[in-house]
């Protein structure tokens, strides 16, 4: 029970910041929830620096880690993985080939510009799978630190923005059809958020092209491949504490490899999809998994120095151009090759 206790005081502070910051983030969609949480919890940060803050540090951790992995479990009840199967196959090849292309691109220039490993590989897996999901689900996998994670998420959120403002008018330029951005923006926008904001904009733009649905039926078959990746990195983390000698260095155990909240999130995934959960009891669900990413990138940002991020911000932030600018390329190529565009 004092165990419980001690957290608590860290965790309402957490609670707190989540709250201003969803309700801001559902005023600016654009930006989004775990954004503001990231950006108050750092601000608040330097104006706790000089107290005593030991009480509030027990409950941001577990906040950072176990409410962090909760929201990605409950995150798996969106996904009903026959529908997605049915409706979002036939982006499958665009969706295979611009992961791979982020995931080489980080890790060439991860070893160009030597950028860290664990942040070219959040910033990798956020551009090519769902953003900050993605991140929320990868970091604990590779053991990455608060501030690894805040500068992976500050990445994504600028090259969102971007997207968001300028693919609609760039999709018209490139005479895109309406099926065609939909595929556009499904594939090569990082955050959900994001892409929906970008797919509205171009339904404003053209009246009755109803791309939201696509785009957003194509943002979450990339999201099933957290699953894969996942597995992959859990393996990889375990081959080099092998290597370094550290826990499991003379036995491979898939259990140790594979995260439990991972598996949970399959879990979930099957039962949506096995009981045809309605959207009356998956909507609040998603909604769940959107307010603990929000609380948990809070108390992120309550572990970041600003300043430390800010110096140390230029390299990654060149690394994450590259892998957007790569994905854009091989969506829009993969669909003049498939014949779409």
């Amino acid at each position: 029970m004092s165990s419980i206790t001690e957290k608590l005081k860290g965790m309402a502070l957490c609670l707190v910041i989540s709250i201003v910051a969803w309700l801001l983030g559902q005023q600016l969609e654009v930006v989004g929830g775990p954004v503001f949480g990231i950006l108050i919890g750092m601000l608040l940060a330097v104006v706790l620096r000089d107290r005593d803050t030991a009480a509030l540090q027990p409950g941001v951790k577990f906040t950072s880690k176990y409410i962090l992995q909760a929201a990605v479990v409950f995150l798996g009840f969106g996904l009903n993985l026959g529908q997605i199967a049915k409706v979002g196959a036939t982006s499958l090849p665009i969706i295979a080939s611009t992961i791979a292309t982020s995931l080489i691109v980080a890790f060439v220039m991860c070893r160009a510009m030597k950028v860290p490993g664990k942040i070219a590989t959040l910033i990798g897996v956020g551009s090519s799978i769902c953003g900050g999901s993605a991140i929320a689900a990868t970091a604990p996998v590779i053991r990455a630190d608060d501030e690894d994670v805040a500068q992976a998420i500050s990445v994504i959120f600028l090259f969102n923005v971007i997207a968001a403002l300028i693919f609609p008018t760039l999709g018209g330029m490139l005479g895109l059809t309406n099926e065609g951005f939909g595929l556009f923006a499904g594939t090569a926008v990082n955050d959900t958020s994001s892409v929906t904001a970008a797919a509205a904009a171009w339904d404003g733009m053209h009246p009755g092209a109803n791309t939201l649905d696509a785009a957003t039926i194509v943002k979450l078959t990339r999201t099933l491949a957290i699953i894969p990746i996942t597995l992959v990195l859990a393996v990889w983390q375990m081959r080099q504490d092998r290597r370094a000698g550290g826990e499991g260095a003379n036995t491979f155990s898939l259990r140790r490899a594979f995260p439990t909240f991972v598996g949970l999130f399959v879990l979930a995934s099957i039962v949506t999809t096995v009981f045809a959960l309605p959207a009356a009891v998956t909507a609040p669900l998603k909604t769940l998994s959107k307010f603990l990413i929000v609380m948990a990138m809070s108390a992120i940002g309550l572990n970041t120095d600003i300043v430390k991020l800010v110096k140390s911000g230029g390299k990654p932030i060149a690394l994450g151009a590259c892998c957007w600018v790569a994905i854009a390329l091989v969506s829009l190529g993969m669909q003049h090759a498939i014949g779409i565009w």
